[in-house]
């Protein structure tokens, strides 16, 4: 059987090693670096030291390749591989990742299944077939589903040599949207068991290190509810405008309304682009006329109303969109109620989007002290 290498199997090697300074093992001290990298056998991270002269680096550094050779096997690729950090290096201000990209928009919820990444990936499509160029990033770490919607379950990714010398991840392309996802690298069988800080370093090399090129829109599929993966991405990026989905339902509202309060908040100060209520109504496909209000009525609309945002659109139940999505054949594709209100929502979202920046200035990171 092969072997498989995961973090924390790095760590518990690792946690043998000790620094002679203090006696105290190296991981519990947090002298290893949360940027653990495998790449089949082949294993790199970095230890941080309080100083640049410290005169153990050298030894640590044989001590910790001995060490995951002793614990794990002598065919882990690792010599060479540990990079070394001090503390007192200040860190370089990143430029901006997305120099090419005009507009990042976020699309969050308060709380899971009300169908966000189904508005997230019909947004991005949509607004493909409007003319605009579209990135789109699964930036749900722990649940990915655009894969599956866009029919790219098992499609590889790839790296790709630039001019500049730079190796960066080629995103994948379909319906005229460019994409990428946590749910390309990991098995899509088994659980991504990542501590928050690993999960927000996938996040930022999806961002930073892939080739998005010139678009007019990139789209982010946040995770449900708030979160340190909300706190990377507004750390990392400086976003447009945010867009929060909702249900009819209170319980749904409830959280949709702590969504906005986190977007509108002093230290995240990102402009709401409006709310999306899904799942607005159910029609049944041989009654298109209509209208079974199974969750409540209007609940989004008068949340919109009453936090005074945009309601973007009203999405309804039918089963074309979940089997759209189970299909990796987004709705909005299709010549049908849903996939026009889908385009609906598309020009609104470009509407909103321009009214925002023509109005408000630019958005900028957050950086939190």
């Amino acid at each position: 059987m092969e072997k498989r290498l995961y973090p924390k199997l790095i760590l518990e090697a690792l946690s043998n090693v000790r620094y002679p300074g203090t006696g105290k093992d190296i991981v519990s001290s947090g002298m290893v670096e949360d940027d653990i990298r495998i790449d089949g056998m082949k294993v790199s991270f970095s230890l941080i030291f309080d100083k640049p002269t410290d005169p153990f680096i050298k030894s640590l550094v044989k001590s910790a390749e001995a060490a995951i050779k002793t614990h794990i096997g002598d065919d882990v690729e690792i010599t060479g591989n540990i990079a070394v950090k001090t503390r007192t290096t200040a860190p370089a201000k990143p430029s901006n990742p997305l120099p090419g990209v005009r507009n990042i928009i976020g699309v969050s919820s308060g709380k899971g299944g009300v169908g966000k990444s189904t508005i997230a990936v019909n947004l991005a499509v949509s607004l493909a077939q409007l003319g605009y160029k579209v990135g789109l990033l699964d930036a749900d770490i722990f649940g990915p589903s655009a894969p599956k919607m866009f029919g790219l379950e098992d499609a590889p990714v790839y790296m790709a040599q630039k001019d500049d010398g730079r190796s960066l991840i080629e995103p994948l392309e379909k319906y005229g949207v460019k994409l990428l996802s946590i749910g390309f690298l990991v098995d899509k069988d088994q659980a991504v068991l990542w501590r928050g800080g690993m999960a927000s370093n996938a996040l930022k090399q999806l961002i930073t290190e892939a080739d998005w090129g010139e678009l007019d829109y990139f789209i982010i599929d946040m995770p449900p509810g708030t979160s340190d993966i909300h706190l990377t991405l507004v750390q990392t990026l400086a976003i447009t405008g945010a867009i929060v989905v909702t249900t009819p339902q209170d319980v749904a509202l409830a959280d949709a309304r702590k969504g906005v309060s986190m977007f509108q908040s002093d230290k995240v100060n990102v402009p709401i682009l409006g709310i999306v209520e899904n799942m607005s109504w159910f029609t049944p496909a041989s009654h298109p006329d209509e209208r079974y209000y199974i969750f409540g009525k209007d609940g989004g609309k008068n949340l919109a109303e009453k936090l005074n945002v945009t309601l973007l659109g009203q999405i309804p139940l039918v089963a074309s969109i979940c089997k759209g999505g189970d299909d990796g054949v987004p709705v909005t594709l299709q010549n049908s109620i849903s996939g026009a209100a889908f385009i609906e929502l598309a020009r609104k979202v470009a509407a909103a989007t321009e009214l925002r920046n023509n109005s408000l200035p630019p958005t900028h990171k957050v950086e939190f002290k």
